[in-house]
């Protein structure tokens, strides 16, 4: 063996060696869920009245469905990881970082756990929606800045996990999509993906947090839930607690049958909130909007271990975990959320 040839040789048995390679045993994307919408009558295909235009005589439409990206690693745990994205983004969040680095997904992958990632109805690659819906530019991205705990524009929090590159921020407000959804879909499409892929763990970011306890409320093979910044909640009738005002609207909980409710103590959960949330009363949106969600989760936790459940809150400065945003999967400290994560999962006989 010459010495170019055992370096190449040695090279390979390195790379194949490193943290950096992933085996995919399978991986591809399909659409859950949806529905299709039939024109009466005989379609005539000689008539031509344009590209947008159409006769729909005859014709039909097929949309309100999810779509799912997923991979599959070589000797991969038994539970799938579906990830759910929140309000004014799609998937996306969960597979990438602005300055590209691992995405949440990927870091996932890489500890040996399969990735179903969503678009749900209406967003990202899943925006062929039945609903009808004006789509107009506005300028919020400031407000956004504020409301997802970046900072108050044009000031970052002090010690965040967001890069103050311009570049990292462009790249950051480019992951946003239109929502052409009516938001009625996100329950159907979820539980559509669980019923395909079997038991399986649900991770829930934002707004997708409560769909998210719907789903597995209502179906079995929903073994455990991860929910990133939650935006809502359930609880038992007669056991809702009293409306939170704030800044950005009252947050009130949901009420459902104690025979749903009591479905999520036969599960682990697990709530994440990220730093700069404060206890008392603020000017700021971004303060007050997650300052009520997150009081709202621990009478939510409360609630379902009461009952009997095993859910954990953890709010991550008070394990010595600073500066994360509402965007906490895609923070630049994210390796070691994700390494919190799978503790989890690893204690809670998940992987």
């Amino acid at each position: 063996m010459n010495k170019l040839t055992f370096t190449l040789l040695a090279l390979l048995m390195v790379s194949a060696c490193s943290d950096k390679t992933i085996k995919i045993e399978k991986q591809g994307h399909f659409s859950v869920g949806g529905t299709t919408v039939q024109r009466e009558g005989a379609y005539d295909n000689s008539q031509f009245i344009g590209w947008a235009e159409q006769n729909e005589t005859g014709q039909s439409y097929r949309g309100d469905h999810a779509f799912v990206e997923y991979q599959i690693p070589v000797g991969a745990h038994p539970y799938p990881l579906v990830f759910v994205h929140g309000y004014g983004g799609s998937g996306v969040c969960w597979q990438m970082t602005p300055d590209n680095r691992d995405g949440f997904a990927t870091l996932m992958l890489r500890k040996g756990y399969s990735t179903y990632v969503m678009d749900l109805p209406g967003r990202g690659r899943a925006g062929r929606t039945t609903a009808e819906k004006q789509i107009k530019p506005v300028a919020d991205e400031m407000f956004w800045f504020d409301i997802w705990r970046i900072g108050v524009w044009p000031t970052y929090n002090k010690g965040v996990q967001f890069s103050q590159d311009p570049v990292y921020l462009s790249q950051f407000f480019r992951e946003m999509t239109p929502d052409l959804s009516d938001h009625t879909l996100d329950v159907g499409a979820i539980d559509a993906l669980v019923n395909k892929i079997g038991n399986s763990v649900l991770v829930t970011h934002s707004a997708g947090g409560f769909p998210g306890w719907l789903v597995a409320m209502q179906n079995d093979r929903v073994k455990g839930v991860a929910a990133f910044e939650p935006g809502g909640y359930v609880f038992p009738e007669g056991e809702v607690p009293k409306p939170m005002p704030s800044l950005t609207g009252s947050l009130e909980g949901v009420p459902v049958p104690l025979e749903s409710f009591l479905k999520l103590t036969k599960m682990p959960i697990v709530l994440y909130f990220g730093d700069y949330i404060p206890e008392e009363s603020s000017s700021r949106l971004g303060d007050e909007n997650w300052r009520v969600r997150l009081q709202m989760g621990r009478k939510f936790v409360e609630t379902v271990n009461k009952h009997g459940g095993q859910a954990t809150l953890v709010e991550l400065p008070k394990i010595g975990i600073y500066g994360n945003t509402h965007f906490l999967m895609q923070d630049l400290n994210n390796d070691v959320i994700a390494d919190l994560f799978n503790k989890w999962l690893t204690e809670s006989n998940l992987k």
